[in-house]
Parts: C-alpha cells; sequence; structure tokens
C-alpha cells in the first residue's frame, strides 16, 4: 500500500530468507549447517515480477508462510554468510529502482544511508491475531505468539543483523492502528522528509 501510494517498489526482505528455509526444507538440508543453507542461498532463483516474488520461476507465497518456515526461518536467517547473500541481492535490486524495504535490518545494515526509516512495531499479542488472520483463522493464538515472542528474542540477540532501530528512525507504534492508518502515517512521514514520493 505504502509503495501504491508512492509509485515506489515493494519489497520484503523476509520473503528471502523465507525463501531459502523453504527450499532448504525441500531439500532436506540440515538447517543447523550454515554452509549447506549458503550453498541452497546462492542457488536458488529468486525474481520479482510487479509485486509478484518468484521463487524458481514460479510464486510461492503460501508455502513460504507455513508454521514449518516460521519455526525455522529465524535460525537460518541468523547466519552471517546467508545475511551476506541476501544483502548483496537487496542492494543489487535497490540499485534498478526506488524501494519501500521490509526488513528488519534494513535501516541499520543493508540499507543505512536510506532516506527515509520507519520502525515499525506492534505488540505480540496483536501480531500474532493479525498472523493468524492472515493465515485464514487457522493455527493456535498462543503459539504464533510464542513463536513471534521467540524470534524477536533470537532477531535481537544475532551477531549480524540484530533488530535494531536505527537512531535516525521514526518509531510508529502500530498496535491500534489498522493497516490503512498505517499506510497513512508512513507515506506521510515519507512526504515529509522527502520529495522523491510519486502519487500515483
Amino acid at each position: 500500500m505504502v509503495a501504491q501510494a508512492t509509485g515506489f517498489f515493494h519489497l520484503n526482505s523476509g520473503k528471502f530468507y523465507r525463501a531459502i528455509t523453504w527450499k532448504a526444507q525441500q531439500l532436506a538440508c540440515d538447517l543447523t549447517d550454515q554452509e549447506e543453507v549458503l550453498a541452497v542461498a546462492r542457488g536458488i532463483s529468486i525474481d520479482l515480477d510487479g509485486e509478484t516474488f518468484l521463487l524458481d520461476g514460479a510464486p510461492r507465497d503460501e508455502e513460504l508462510h507455513t508454521p514449518l518456515v516460521d519455526q525455522a526461518v529465524a535460525p537460518v536467517s541468523a547466519f552471517p554468510a546467508v545475511r551476506q547473500e541476501v544483502d548483496r541481492r537487496l542492494t543489487e535490486i535497490a540499485g534498478t529502482r526506488d524501494l519501500v524495504v521490509e526488513g528488519r535490518d534494513m535501516s541499520t545494515v543493508v540499507f543505512p544511508d536510506a532516506e527515509v526509516k520507519v520502525f515499525l512495531d506492534a505488540d505480540p499479542a496483536e501480531r500474532a491475531r493479525r498472523r493468524y488472520e492472515q493465515n485464514g483463522g487457522t493455527g493456535d493464538l498462543k503459539q504464533l505468539e510464542a513463536a513471534i515472542r521467540e524470534r524477536d528474542a533470537i532477531d535481537r540477540g544475532k551477531e549480524t543483523g540484530r533488530l535494531a532501530q536505527a537512531p535516525d528512525a521514526v518509531y510508529l507504534d502500530t498496535t491500534h492502528l489498522t493497516l490503512r492508518q498505517v499506510c497513512d502515517k508512513v507515506v506521510a512521514i515519507i512526504y515529509d522528509k522527502t520529495n522523491h514520493g510519486r502519487s500515483n
């Protein structure tokens, strides 16, 4: 929604890690072995067709958001070499277009010189409720919340690419906001800080 409102291209960095995790699971790789996972990261084909994320030439959104991937993606994304590979791909894409990028270390590690940085936050219980609805009402809310809290703890303790707010980022608590309200606030921040937003 933010990308559409500004005329920028939307990119969710988390999908890269989910794609690597899903592919590694399909290949029965040892997800605790950084070299095995890195080989997968280097070997898979990830393409962007408009707003569609293509993995090995096919859209895989549903497969990338299963509980099995949810449980494994944080440890996979903690591997420094895997993060370096994903960062390399992200910066290549950024060199060809204006981007609205989502990701836990986008404004601190991958794009530290970004013109606009927004740190979105929400209560874990609310994030679990949103994921529950995103999954079509399937799964256990308590388990979803526990998984979110566990991933946050892992991401805050990472040696590389840890979850942290950049000093120059605008903090936005979205717990009690609708998706439309969040979008409107982020777009307002973008237009306040830069002249590069392009309304469609």
